[in-house]
């Protein structure tokens, strides 16, 4: 994974010293900064082909216009920095080293006004700008710490995820509170200088902990997992923002709310159904045409290039992708080559009607073991244009007890046919008037929002239910 390889051939680096952007002084790194910028390169369409871009052309526009905005101020002008909103629904924002920068649309979401975007915006710069990836990265070669993904599996199951623990794990690092006390005080800095009120953005964080406050399963780690929270932040970022108030003479800052909430209207929130969904178990593609059943309380994600499951305590891992090849067999050779997987029994079988072929593998011992320590369960299933991978991989010795939950999942692969999962559509962002002066519980009970949603509704729009609402604001709702 190209990510891996760079990091690996920084260690025939010597070790140098480089001067920080930010604090003028020397530090040692592993990479120069040309290698910093074409880590970024080679990064950005792997994080694209991963996630997925989300189309919106006036709010990708917007985070550009504001991205080139602060990075002109900031302290590495001549970076050539891109900005784009990646489409998952949780509530992050990441930064690779060069001058990447990327926001989820569930990140958008939650943002009540520009200048508590804006804080965000100037704390990953701020990332970029301190050389804090690249400094965390070399701790971590210097000190040979383990990567991390974004899913925990046993080390031997691993090996069939999607290449996070290797790759993009590495953006992952979680700071010190050192980096994050400096990419704060970044962050009031750079939206300062841009004409916004920093002192939003200490709101916001309170927003991200009441939504990270209880469990999530998807594609990306939230905010809070990739940023630890230090404590007094919010009190530290109150008195910076006071303070660069005053530096700058700036009397009357921006936050500009409602013309942010403007922007967001129709904003997808939750689960896209287009690209695929899970209910009640049960995962339905509308695009594709196909459902087959999930187990009960695996955690799951669901990304454009593959569909990826797991028992919370990461003994086994159940995925399903597209193949590569033309026919069953030929996708069969290629799954096999490119896991190194010797096959124990494979079958040609009709599944709900679909030709397919049913294999049993193990992975070939590693040099010294006289068995294989994974063995796996796969499906292929020639349907419509497509031919589909459904894999299975556990320990060998668990392997009796999760064969019946993988062939469960397999052999309840088939067409999708109920209208109503076809024709499912996504929630979004709406943009209403209050009615009346009253509270945002009155409010948004005005739009009749269920009891069981008001919590919800709270958090995205940044208030308590007890919170005063005036007669003409705006609000947000969730709707299709």
């Amino acid at each position: 994974f190209i990510l891996y390889s760079c990091l690996s051939a920084s260690l025939f680096l010597t070790n140098s010293c480089a001067v920080n952007p930010v604090t003028g002084k020397k530090q040692i790194v592993l990479m120069s900064e040309e290698q910093e910028i074409a880590m970024g390169k080679e990064a950005d369409p792997e994080i694209v082909a991963q996630y997925g871009l989300y189309e919106n052309k006036a709010l990708q526009d917007f985070i550009t216009q504001k991205g080139r905005e602060m990075a002109a101020i900031s302290h590495r002008p001549n970076l050539k920095y891109e900005f784009k909103i990646v489409d998952s629904e949780i509530l992050n924002a990441f930064a690779v080293p060069g001058g990447y920068v990327y926001f989820t649309r569930g990140i958008m979401a939650h943002f009540n006004n520009e200048a508590e975007f804006a804080g965000v915006l100037g704390h990953e710069i701020g990332h970029i700008t301190a050389r804090h990836s690249v400094s965390q990265q070399t701790k971590a070669v210097l000190g040979q710490v383990g990567l991390i993904g974004s899913m925990i599996l046993v080390p031997q199951v691993a090996d069939f995820a999607q290449p996070l623990s290797q790759g993009l794990g590495l953006l992952f690092l979680k700071f010190g509170r050192d980096a994050e006390r400096q990419s704060d005080e970044l962050g009031v800095e750079y939206s300062s200088k841009i004409g916004y009120d920093a002192h939003e953005m200490a709101g916001f964080f309170n927003t991200l902990e009441r939504k990270t406050a209880g469990t999530q399963a998807a594609e990306l780690p939230d905010f809070l997992s990739t940023h630890p929270n230090p404590g007094e932040r919010n009190v530290t970022v109150n008195n910076l923002s006071v303070e660069w108030k005053k530096k700058l003479n700036l009397k009357n800052p921006n936050i500009n709310r409602e013309s942010y909430l403007r922007r967001i209207e129709g904003l997808i929130y939750g689960e896209d159904p287009k690209q695929g969904f899970l209910e009640k178990d049960v995962f339905y593609h509308p695009e594709l045409k196909f459902q087959f059943p999930t187990p009960a309380g695996w955690n799951y994600q669901n990304t454009p290039q593959r569909i990826q499951l797991a028992p919370k305590d990461g003994k086994a891992l159940l995925m399903m992708t597209l193949g590569k090849g033309n026919t069953l067999q030929d996708v069969m050779n290629t799954v096999i080559k490119n896991n190194n997987l010797q096959v124990i029994e494979s079958n040609q079988i009709t599944l709900n009607g679909l030709n397919a072929l049913a294999v049993i593998a193990d992975v070939k011992p590693q040099q010294g073991q006289q068995n294989s320590s994974v063995r796996t369960m796969s499906y292929y299933i020639q349907y419509n244009q497509n031919i589909y991978v459904l894999l299975g991989a556990c320990s060998s010795t668990d392997f009796n007890s999760y064969s019946e939950i993988f062939s469960q999942t397999m052999k309840n692969f088939k067409e999708l046919k109920d209208t109503s999962k076809l024709n499912k559509q996504p929630e979004r962002i709406r943009i209403k008037t209050v009615k009346q002066s009253g509270t945002l519980k009155q409010a948004l009970a005005s739009y009749k929002i269920s009891e069981g949603r008001m919590e919800e509704l709270s958090i995205l729009n940044g208030m308590q239910l007890t919170d005063n609402v005036q007669q003409g604001s705006l609000i947000k709702i969730i709707a299709n």
